[in-house]
């Protein structure tokens, strides 16, 4: 690692949990704000000083480089914006990246002094515009009731421009600093109560196995309401709700996903949380580490994948790819972990549940996907490592 890797003062890095400008303000006068007008993944969009300097701070970083960067003075007179404003950032559409991306200044409101005039965003898209939706809105009241949320798809010159530091977001920041987590911890959701059962799986079969949703889900539904838990489609209820129902439970299990971002922000050292992973990726790394760091309970991960089924016509994992759940090594962890009674024997799905999923689900016959070669792989050399692992169990018994 690099000296200037290690400056966590230094703005041309990744923003750390550690603090340094991170945790830092910045307020410009007169500062332009320069939104993206085109939609790519890395975009030119963010904030210049009045005399054309870039302003680091105000990049929205993910895990090692910034997804925004830094843009030419714009030609055209900016639009004026009077007033004293909180940058805000990239205002994501996508309610995931909104929490870990969006909120990531929110800090800020704990350390300014004196009246602002509002929250100051740019679009992630420039087709999306200045539009606010619901949970942009309701996320922000429980944060600063009735804070004004202004959305600039125009370059704008802003009186004053208050910058803080990304304190939340992708990478190894996901863990949140210290002052970010103090200012959810002192001001979202504080006066909703607990309301709701106290064991709860967090769904996602209503979105259906394209949006990320798992073959075999409602079979494990099934099996978690025998053990007295109540099945939750967090999509289907308002922000309130939602947090309502984190609050009361105890024992949460869930597959991975934003809902987790969610519960991270109200959860409590004395909430047993279960994580089902749904994908082979670095972002569950981070989701559980999230998870941990705001509320103080690590969460019990399992890795539960009996394969990933992937278009025939495609053969890699793609959107339309799915995973499809082993019910038995779910119930193993659980009872082991204590969220269910103990020696549940649940069965994963047989050949002819599983075709009949297929074609209930609209995904035609099993011929129209395959199994991922990776997991495919990986499944025979867990079958195999159970099967010496009984061997060695046998011989030992044998051999007393």
């Amino acid at each position: 690692m690099s000296e200037e890797e290690l400056d966590l003062n230094n703005p041309n890095v990744q923003p750390l949990p550690e603090g340094g400008w991170s945790e830092r303000i910045v307020t410009l006068s007169d500062a332009v704000v320069v939104p993206p007008d085109e939609s790519a993944f890395v975009q030119p969009a963010g904030i210049l000083s009045s005399d054309g300097a870039y302003c680091p701070e105000g990049a929205l970083w993910r895990k090692f480089r910034p997804l925004t960067t830094e843009p030419a003075m714009p030609k055209k007179k900016p639009t004026k914006l009077s007033g004293r404003w909180l940058w805000g950032g990239v205002l994501w559409a996508h309610f995931g990246h909104f929490l870990v991306e969006s909120t990531a200044r929110l800090w800020a409101l704990d350390h300014i002094d004196g009246p602002i005039d509002g929250i100051l965003f740019m679009p992630k898209r420039p087709k999306v515009g200045d539009a606010v939706r619901g949970f942009h809105r309701a996320f922000i009241d429980l944060m600063a009731p009735g804070m004004p949320i202004r959305v600039t798809t125009d370059p704008t010159m802003v009186d004053e421009l208050i910058v803080p530091g990304q304190g939340f977001g992708l990478g190894k920041i996901t863990e949140g600093t210290q002052k970010f987590r103090d200012a959810i911890h002192n001001r979202f959701a504080s006066e909703i109560e607990p309301d709701g059962a106290s064991k709860i799986y967090i769904s996602r079969s209503a979105l259906g196995v394209g949006k990320g949703g798992l073959l075999g889900e409602e079979r494990l539904e099934d099996l978690l309401i025998k053990q007295g838990y109540d099945i939750f489609h967090p999509e289907k209820y308002d922000l309130k709700t939602q947090l309502a129902r984190y609050k009361a439970a105890k024992h949460v299990v869930a597959a991975d996903g934003s809902a987790l971002h969610l519960f991270a922000m109200v959860g409590q050292p004395d909430q047993k949380v279960a994580m089902i992973l749904r994908r082979k990726a670095g972002a569950n790394n981070l989701l559980a580490a999230n998870v941990e760091h705001f509320t103080g309970s690590e969460p019990i991960i399992i890795d539960a994948l009996h394969t990933e089924w992937v278009r025939s016509t495609k053969g890699k994992s793609n959107r339309q790819s799915f995973g499809e759940l082993n019910h038995k090594i779910i119930g193993r962890t659980l009872a082991d972990e204590g969220f269910v009674d103990p020696g549940v024997d649940w069965e994963p799905l047989t050949d002819k549940q599983r075709k009949k999923l297929f074609l209930d689900k609209g995904l035609g016959d099993t011929g129209e996907f395959v199994e991922s070669p990776e997991y495919a792989q990986r499944r025979i050399r867990r079958v195999r490592q159970e099967r010496r692992a009984r061997r060695a169990a046998r011989e030992a018994v044998q051999s007393s």
